[in-house]
Protein backbone atom coordinates (compact mmCIF):
# COMPACT_ATOMS: atom_id res chain seq x y z
CA UNK A 1 0.00 0.00 0.00
CA UNK A 2 1.37 3.40 -1.01
CA UNK A 3 1.65 6.34 1.36
CA UNK A 4 -1.20 8.19 -0.38
CA UNK A 5 -3.52 5.19 -0.08
CA UNK A 6 -2.55 4.79 3.57
CA UNK A 7 -3.37 8.43 4.30
CA UNK A 8 -6.76 8.03 2.61
CA UNK A 9 -7.42 4.88 4.63
CA UNK A 10 -6.51 6.55 7.94
CA UNK A 11 -8.73 9.56 7.16
CA UNK A 12 -11.66 7.35 6.12
CA UNK A 13 -11.22 5.13 9.19
CA UNK A 14 -11.20 8.07 11.61
CA UNK A 15 -14.31 9.52 9.99
CA UNK A 16 -16.11 6.20 10.45
CA UNK A 17 -14.81 5.60 13.98
CA UNK A 18 -15.92 8.95 15.42
CA UNK A 19 -19.43 8.49 13.98
CA UNK A 20 -21.62 7.26 16.88
CA UNK A 21 -22.61 3.67 16.39
CA UNK A 22 -23.51 0.53 18.32
CA UNK A 23 -20.09 0.04 19.94
CA UNK A 24 -19.74 3.65 21.05
CA UNK A 25 -23.25 3.77 22.49
CA UNK A 26 -22.72 0.45 24.23
CA UNK A 27 -19.49 1.60 25.90
CA UNK A 28 -21.06 4.92 26.94
CA UNK A 29 -24.04 3.08 28.40
CA UNK A 30 -21.82 0.85 30.52
CA UNK A 31 -19.79 3.82 31.76
CA UNK A 32 -22.93 5.69 32.77
CA UNK A 33 -24.29 2.63 34.53
CA UNK A 34 -21.19 1.55 36.43
CA UNK A 35 -18.32 3.99 35.95
CA UNK A 36 -15.21 4.60 33.88
CA UNK A 37 -13.57 1.23 34.47
CA UNK A 38 -16.72 -0.59 33.42
CA UNK A 39 -16.69 1.34 30.16
CA UNK A 40 -13.00 0.63 29.64
CA UNK A 41 -13.49 -3.10 30.20
CA UNK A 42 -16.39 -3.02 27.76
CA UNK A 43 -14.21 -1.15 25.24
CA UNK A 44 -11.54 -3.86 25.54
CA UNK A 45 -14.21 -6.47 24.85
CA UNK A 46 -15.32 -4.57 21.76
CA UNK A 47 -11.65 -4.43 20.72
CA UNK A 48 -11.39 -8.23 20.84
CA UNK A 49 -14.64 -8.54 18.92
CA UNK A 50 -13.22 -6.36 16.13
CA UNK A 51 -10.08 -8.52 16.11
CA UNK A 52 -12.29 -11.53 15.42
CA UNK A 53 -14.03 -9.69 12.58
CA UNK A 54 -10.64 -8.70 11.15
CA UNK A 55 -9.48 -12.31 11.18
CA UNK A 56 -12.70 -13.43 9.49
CA UNK A 57 -12.31 -10.79 6.80
CA UNK A 58 -8.68 -11.78 6.28
CA UNK A 59 -9.54 -15.41 5.56
CA UNK A 60 -12.63 -14.59 3.54
CA UNK A 61 -15.29 -15.96 5.87
CA UNK A 62 -17.16 -12.70 5.47
CA UNK A 63 -17.86 -13.71 1.88
CA UNK A 64 -19.69 -16.77 3.17
CA UNK A 65 -21.92 -14.64 5.37
CA UNK A 66 -22.64 -12.32 2.49
CA UNK A 67 -23.55 -15.24 0.24
CA UNK A 68 -25.79 -16.95 2.82
CA UNK A 69 -28.88 -14.93 3.61
CA UNK A 70 -30.06 -17.48 6.18
CA UNK A 71 -26.80 -17.34 8.11
CA UNK A 72 -26.81 -13.54 7.99
CA UNK A 73 -30.35 -13.39 9.40
CA UNK A 74 -29.57 -15.95 12.10
CA UNK A 75 -26.48 -14.11 13.31
CA UNK A 76 -28.29 -10.78 13.16
CA UNK A 77 -31.12 -12.08 15.33
CA UNK A 78 -28.68 -13.56 17.85
CA UNK A 79 -26.93 -10.21 18.22
CA UNK A 80 -30.22 -8.33 18.41
CA UNK A 81 -31.62 -10.71 21.00
CA UNK A 82 -28.50 -10.38 23.14
CA UNK A 83 -28.71 -6.59 23.22
CA UNK A 84 -32.43 -6.67 24.06
CA UNK A 85 -31.68 -9.18 26.83
CA UNK A 86 -29.05 -6.85 28.32
CA UNK A 87 -31.45 -3.91 28.13
CA UNK A 88 -34.28 -5.78 29.85
CA UNK A 89 -31.97 -7.13 32.54
CA UNK A 90 -30.68 -3.63 33.23
CA UNK A 91 -34.26 -2.33 33.46
CA UNK A 92 -35.19 -5.03 35.99
CA UNK A 93 -32.10 -4.37 38.12
CA UNK A 94 -32.69 -2.01 41.02
CA UNK A 95 -30.53 1.10 41.06
CA UNK A 96 -27.86 0.84 43.74
CA UNK A 97 -26.17 3.65 45.67
CA UNK A 98 -23.36 5.40 43.84
CA UNK A 99 -20.70 4.18 46.28
CA UNK A 100 -21.61 0.54 45.58
CA UNK A 101 -21.78 0.96 41.82
CA UNK A 102 -18.46 2.75 41.78
CA UNK A 103 -16.94 -0.22 43.55
CA UNK A 104 -17.97 -2.53 40.71
CA UNK A 105 -20.54 -4.45 42.77
CA UNK A 106 -22.93 -4.91 39.85
CA UNK A 107 -20.86 -6.61 37.15
CA UNK A 108 -17.32 -7.99 37.47
CA UNK A 109 -14.68 -6.93 34.91
CA UNK A 110 -14.69 -10.29 33.13
CA UNK A 111 -18.45 -10.12 32.56
CA UNK A 112 -18.15 -6.58 31.22
CA UNK A 113 -15.36 -7.70 28.88
CA UNK A 114 -17.29 -10.70 27.54
CA UNK A 115 -20.48 -8.70 27.09
CA UNK A 116 -18.62 -6.05 25.11
CA UNK A 117 -17.03 -8.69 22.91
CA UNK A 118 -20.27 -10.60 22.33
CA UNK A 119 -22.17 -7.40 21.56
CA UNK A 120 -19.65 -6.64 18.81
CA UNK A 121 -18.96 -10.11 17.48
CA UNK A 122 -22.64 -11.02 17.03
CA UNK A 123 -23.25 -7.99 14.82
CA UNK A 124 -23.08 -9.29 11.20
CA UNK A 125 -23.17 -5.75 9.86
CA UNK A 126 -19.59 -5.34 11.12
CA UNK A 127 -18.51 -8.48 9.25
CA UNK A 128 -19.98 -7.14 6.03
CA UNK A 129 -18.55 -3.70 6.72
CA UNK A 130 -15.04 -5.09 6.98
CA UNK A 131 -15.61 -7.19 3.88
CA UNK A 132 -16.67 -4.13 1.89
CA UNK A 133 -14.35 -1.49 3.39
CA UNK A 134 -10.94 -3.09 3.88
CA UNK A 135 -10.46 -4.65 0.41
CA UNK A 136 -10.72 -1.19 -1.17
CA UNK A 137 -7.27 -0.40 0.25
CA UNK A 138 -5.57 -3.71 -0.54
CA UNK A 139 -2.93 -3.59 -3.28
CA UNK A 140 -2.04 -7.06 -4.66
CA UNK A 141 1.35 -5.73 -5.75
CA UNK A 142 2.33 -5.10 -2.13
CA UNK A 143 2.02 -8.62 -0.79
CA UNK A 144 -0.64 -11.19 0.19
CA UNK A 145 -4.13 -9.70 0.35
CA UNK A 146 -4.89 -11.56 3.58
CA UNK A 147 -1.94 -10.05 5.43
CA UNK A 148 -2.75 -6.58 4.13
CA UNK A 149 -6.36 -6.98 5.26
CA UNK A 150 -5.16 -8.09 8.69
CA UNK A 151 -2.84 -5.09 8.98
CA UNK A 152 -5.59 -2.67 7.93
CA UNK A 153 -8.00 -4.21 10.41
CA UNK A 154 -5.47 -3.91 13.24
CA UNK A 155 -4.92 -0.23 12.44
CA UNK A 156 -8.67 0.34 12.46
CA UNK A 157 -9.00 -1.52 15.75
CA UNK A 158 -6.29 0.48 17.51
CA UNK A 159 -7.90 3.77 16.50
CA UNK A 160 -11.38 2.52 17.43
CA UNK A 161 -10.23 1.28 20.83
CA UNK A 162 -8.63 4.64 21.66
CA UNK A 163 -11.84 6.45 20.71
CA UNK A 164 -14.02 4.05 22.71
CA UNK A 165 -11.72 4.40 25.72
CA UNK A 166 -12.09 8.17 25.52
CA UNK A 167 -15.88 7.78 25.31
CA UNK A 168 -15.80 5.50 28.37
CA UNK A 169 -13.78 8.05 30.31
CA UNK A 170 -15.99 10.99 29.39
CA UNK A 171 -19.22 9.09 30.03
CA UNK A 172 -17.84 7.87 33.36
CA UNK A 173 -17.16 11.48 34.34
CA UNK A 174 -20.83 12.25 33.73
CA UNK A 175 -21.73 9.85 36.53
CA UNK A 176 -21.02 12.61 39.04
CA UNK A 177 -24.47 13.87 38.04
CA UNK A 178 -25.96 10.66 39.43
CA UNK A 179 -25.49 11.35 43.12
CA UNK A 180 -29.08 10.62 44.07
CA UNK A 181 -30.84 7.27 43.76
CA UNK A 182 -33.61 8.90 41.69
CA UNK A 183 -31.13 10.21 39.11
CA UNK A 184 -29.35 6.87 38.96
CA UNK A 185 -32.64 5.08 38.41
CA UNK A 186 -33.52 7.49 35.59
CA UNK A 187 -30.16 6.98 33.86
CA UNK A 188 -30.45 3.23 34.35
CA UNK A 189 -33.82 3.23 32.58
CA UNK A 190 -32.35 5.40 29.82
CA UNK A 191 -29.43 2.99 29.42
CA UNK A 192 -31.85 0.09 29.26
CA UNK A 193 -33.82 1.87 26.53
CA UNK A 194 -30.64 2.48 24.53
CA UNK A 195 -29.55 -1.17 24.66
CA UNK A 196 -33.03 -2.39 23.77
CA UNK A 197 -33.29 0.11 20.91
CA UNK A 198 -29.90 -1.01 19.57
CA UNK A 199 -31.11 -4.60 19.59
CA UNK A 200 -34.37 -3.79 17.81
CA UNK A 201 -32.54 -1.61 15.28
CA UNK A 202 -30.18 -4.48 14.49
CA UNK A 203 -33.05 -6.96 14.19
CA UNK A 204 -34.95 -4.72 11.75
CA UNK A 205 -31.91 -3.69 9.69
CA UNK A 206 -31.85 -4.90 6.10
Amino acid sequence: MGSHTLCVYVAASLALIVTPGQDMLYVATRSLAQGRMAGLYSALGVCCGILAHTALAAVGVGAILQASEGLFIALKLVGAGYLVYLGIRLLLTRAVPAELAAGGARLPPLSLFWQGMLSNITNPKIVLFFLAFLPQFVDPTHGPAGLQTLALGLMFNVSGTLVNAAVAWLAGSARTLLESRARRAWFQRASSAILTALGLRLALAR
